[in-house]
């Protein structure tokens, strides 16, 4: 049986019988007689009208177009033999005879050119090599029309090499001879390189054109007849196709390709778009086919077959009487029979032919088909789909499941999801959801059910490899993964997905709270940079002090000094400095909350690297040093204690309020008193001393500090004026000082003590007597005083008296500006200074006063101008009082500015001199007797 019999038959074309388009409605058909025929100018869309079909009878040749109206014109003049249309080109060739005899011409046309209304002949010239008479059995040129080779009944080939549409731009040579007719030429073209397939009926040749030489191989002992072997187009790699009466054949230049055992006598074949056409006779008892045997008796059928051998199928088949050829143009195949109708074989389109293999359910000869076809990815995706479900409706999930994996990216993942989710399915599921993550399409619920299979199947390996693949490979929600592995309790995968793709919060989450590894998440917290350092020691910190105290106060040190990353051990060789980055000491304090001794070293450490801490650093270690040394027994360490307490307390970097908190919360005097006179608090060191009793101490605090606060004089005689024990000492030394400093009245000196029943008369007998000593030497130093100013007014009157009334009589000799003997003209003034006129005029600004007194002069005006300004204040005084809550206040307020005194100005009489003038004789006569 043959094998082609296995192939599954379809019916992808239609056939139908071409139409008159002048006369509708009846068959189109060709003039009678046709002996040759070829189609041109392929890959033309099915609506163009420029590409004929060729035909012939008698010398004519007819050319039809595809609307079907037939031309000719007279090629020879008496028969055509054979025609050769070019694909690429409008050049014709054609073999005929114009003589009786054996002469065959090859002549060339130009279908694009005219000459008197036909097409151009570029060319003739006689086919037969030498003077050997012979006819031509088959005919092929170049698409490049550079070679043409022309075959003959001896077995020879002529080949023309050069522009086979001119004369002298070519040149003819023999290249094949032999004794068995030639049946087939084809032209082969790949990159740079010409071969030329030979075939004949027990031979098949190859020629290689590219090289000078033009050496030959021979490819097989197997020849076929004439029309039976063809060139397949570049997508089959252009192989010589031979159709013998067993097999069909397929040829390389080097060598015999594939064959497909399709028995049968061949009349035909063809190749286009990917078929190749066979015409074969249809009869019990084939004949072997002879050279000229292509006529069939009206008895026997031929058979037409279109086969696809990349999907190894049937496209076509169906018997037809006597054909004549078989054109391909147009897009479809053209059946020419002797009646002279024309068929036409139209192919069916691809989704049409899709739907025919999917009613059979050939779902992988779908698949073939629309590849061969060049479907598009949707269309591609759309068979797979509906390739998967029947499959799956078949119980073939395996099976089923590669298929949907093919549609990933077109068809939504819910779909296929959906029909496998029942935990037998888990292994499809999970294929599925393993392609659709190394496509980079999963999203993070993808994830999580991939995970969720891999730990229900317990399939570690390929969790393992999931995990650990490339990010190039593999693509999906890390967050996820974690989530879902640390669920699972795949803990160990969980932190390595964390670790490798930088998962800080995850890893050390999983190391501290599942693990329980807190050495392992401290070394890791150390390797991080700087600000993730920071934020999770900030997180963990307590957790990791619980348990690693000493690393967890290592580690804080470094990162609040001068941190740099712990790199690997190949890495610390060499380290990288960089800006030194440091955190803030102050806000890791609570986490030594139940750690005190690392909390002690780790700021003992900070202020000794650091002295430039935050005071909350200082505070805090204020605070424990004080909590030592308030706990402490032995008295050597104590004064150590002390010692360092006082020490933190004199670096100025410990908040004020909050140390003096603390010093007094643990009762720590000294540094009570160290605070209280840093922060000028003097009536609080003294109120410290009188709280504890300390009256040497308050006497020694009013010496100190009552320079600064004079009260607190007063305040300790208050004091001790209230104590009811013996202090007659301390109040003696007390009144001392008030009395030397005049600091108390004395009438309430005695109201204070008053209060002290131990305190008699003799402890203020020497204080009151002293006083009164005083005061009645002020009484009498104030009466001398008052005696003395009124003969001083009196006198300044005098004088202003006999400056009014007498003569003043200048006696000076020498200018009080250069020091040198006056001379004339000089220049005199009543306060008895004298100047050289060109003295005066040079340094005096004014020409009425002098200049040696005019400082002081003006200084007693100013005085008296804002005196006087000030004086007109009444209204503005009186609303001040009213309003004021302090009356007295007010009122020593303008007394003090001088509102009150009485102002006596010194006038002349009528006719005399201004009172300016006077005032400034006046003041230059105070100024003399100065």
């Amino acid at each position: 049986m043959a094998a082609f019999l296995q192939w599954r038959r379809f019916v992808f074309f239609d056939k139908e019988s071409v139409k008159d388009p002048v006369d509708n409605g009846k068959n189109f058909y060709l003039p009678s007689g046709i002996s040759a025929s070829d189609s041109g100018r392929g890959h033309i869309c099915h609506y163009s009208a420029l590409t004929p079909s060729l035909l012939h009878m008698d010398g004519q040749i007819w050319l039809l177009p595809r609307s079907l109206k037939l031309e000719s014109f007279q090629a020879y003049k008496l028969r055509v033999t054979h025609l050769y249309q070019l694909k690429q080109h409008s050049i014709l060739v054609s073999v005929g005879q114009d003589e009786e005899g054996i002469n065959p011409l090859v002549k060339v046309w130009n279908l694009d050119k005219k000459d008197s209304g036909n097409p151009l002949c570029t060319r003739i010239f006689p086919a037969i090599p030498g003077n050997k008479p012979t006819e031509v059995s088959c005919l092929s040129v170049h698409e490049n029309l550079n070679f043409m080779a022309i075959g003959f009944t001896d077995g020879s080939v002529v080949l023309t090499k050069g522009d086979i549409t001119r004369d002298r731009h070519s040149k003819t040579l023999t290249l094949h001879e032999g004794t068995c007719p030639i049946t087939g030429l084809s032209f082969r073209q790949v990159s740079k390189v010409t071969h030329l397939f030979v075939a004949t009926l027990e031979k098949v040749h190859c020629y290689t054109l590219s090289i000078k030489e033009y050496p030959s191989l021979e490819l097989d002992t197997h020849g076929c007849a004439l029309r039976c072997s063809s060139l397949t187009d570049p997508s089959q790699d252009s192989q010589f196709i031979v159709a013998g009466d067993e097999c069909v054949y397929l040829y390389q230049p080097d060598e015999r390709g594939p064959c497909f055992a399709f028995d049968g006598q061949k009349l035909l074949s063809h190749w286009y778009r990917g078929y190749m056409l066979l015409l074969t006779k249809d009869a019990k008892s084939p004949s072997k086919a002879g050279f000229a045997s292509r006529e069939t008796s009206p008895s026997e059928k031929q058979l037409l077959t279109i086969y696809d051998l990349d999907n190894k199928f049937i496209a076509y088949s169906a018997p037809f009487d006597d054909i004549i050829d078989v054109l391909a143009e147009w897009g479809s195949f053209y059946v020419l029979t002797r009646d002279g109708k024309m068929f036409v074989l139209q192919e069916k389109d691809t989704q049409t032919k899709l739907e025919m293999l999917f009613k059979k359910n050939l779902f992988v000869m779908a698949i073939n088909l629309a590849k061969s076809q060049h479907l598009d990815s949707d269309g591609l995706s759309e068979i797979f789909r509906q390739y998967g479900d029947h499959l799956y409706l078949k119980g073939d999930h395996d099976g089923a499941i590669q298929q949907y994996i093919r549609t990933i990216g077109k068809l939504e993942p819910s779909y296929v999801i959906r029909k496998f989710l029942d935990a037998q399915r888990i292994h499809n599921l999970t294929a599925y959801l393993q392609a659709l993550h190394r496509q980079s399409l999963a999203n993070a619920d993808h994830t999580t059910l991939l995970l969720n299979c891999y730990t229900k199947l317990k399939d570690s390996s390929k969790l393992e490899e999931f995990i650990k693949s490339s990010e190039s490979e593999v693509h999906f929600d890390v967050e996820i993964a974690i989530k879902v592995l640390r669920q699972a309790g795949y803990h160990s995968h969980a932190v390595f997905l964390a670790e490798k793709h930088t998962q800080h919060e995850w890893y050390l989450k999983i190391q501290l709270e599942d693990l329980k590894n807190y050495q392992e998440a401290l070394r890791y917290i150390g390797r991080l940079p700087f600000d993730q350092a920071e934020s999770n020691m900030k997180r963990y910190g307590k957790t990791l002090m619980h348990h690693v105290p000493d690393g967890t106060t290592s580690l804080l040190k470094d990162l609040c000094t001068d941190y740099q990353p712990k790199r690997e051990t190949a890495d610390r060789e060499t380290p990288q400095r960089g800006l030194e980055i440091k955190a803030n000491s102050e806000e890791f304090i609570p986490i030594f909350a139940n750690n005190r001794r690392e909390l002690k070293a780790f700021l003992e450490h900070m202020i000794e690297v650091e002295p430039f801490s935050p005071a909350g650093v200082y505070d805090t270690l204020l605070e424990l040093r004080l909590h030592d040394w308030a706990h402490e027994e032995e008295p050597e360490q104590k004064k150590v204690l002390q010692a360092a307490a006082l020490f933190l307390l004199h670096s100025d970097n410990t908040v004020f309020d909050k140390a003096l908190v603390l010093c007094q919360m643990h009762n720590f005097k000294e540094g009570v008193l160290y605070l209280y006179e840093k922060g000028k608090l003097y009536q609080q060191i003294m109120h410290y001393h009188m709280q504890n009793e300390e009256y040497g101490k308050v006497v020694e605090a009013c010496k100190r500090y009552g320079d600064q606060e004079v009260c607190l004089w007063e305040q300790a005689l208050g004091y001790f004026a209230r104590k009811e024990e013996d202090c007659k000492e301390y109040i003696s030394q007390v009144l001392q000082h008030i009395d030397q400093n005049n600091l108390m009245p004395p009438l309430l000196v005695v109201q204070t003590l008053a209060h002290n029943s131990t305190a008699t008369l003799s402890v203020i007998k020497d204080y009151l007597v002293n006083k009164l000593q005083r005061e009645s030497q002020q009484i009498e130093d104030d009466e001398r005083k008052i005696r003395q100013y009124r003969e001083e007014t009196a006198h300044l009157r005098t004088e202003i008296q006999d400056l009014r009334t007498s003569a003043k009589i200048f006696q000076k000799t020498k200018c009080n500006m250069c020091s040198s003997p006056l001379e004339l003209p000089s220049v005199h003034f009543l306060c008895s200074h004298s100047f050289h006129q060109h003295c005066f005029e040079s340094y005096a600004d004014s020409e009425a006063e002098c200049p040696t007194c005019m400082p002081e002069n003006r200084k007693v005006m100013d005085m008296l101008r804002v005196q006087d300004q000030k004086r007109d204040l009444h209204d503005h005084f009186t609303r001040q009082l009213r309003s004021s809550n302090d009356g007295f206040s007010v009122v020593a307020d303008y007394f003090g500015r001088g509102v009150f005194n009485k102002l006596t100005l010194v006038t002349d009489p009528p006719g005399g001199r201004a009172a300016g003038s006077l005032e400034t004789d006046l003041l230059i006569h105070t100024k003399r007797n100065s």
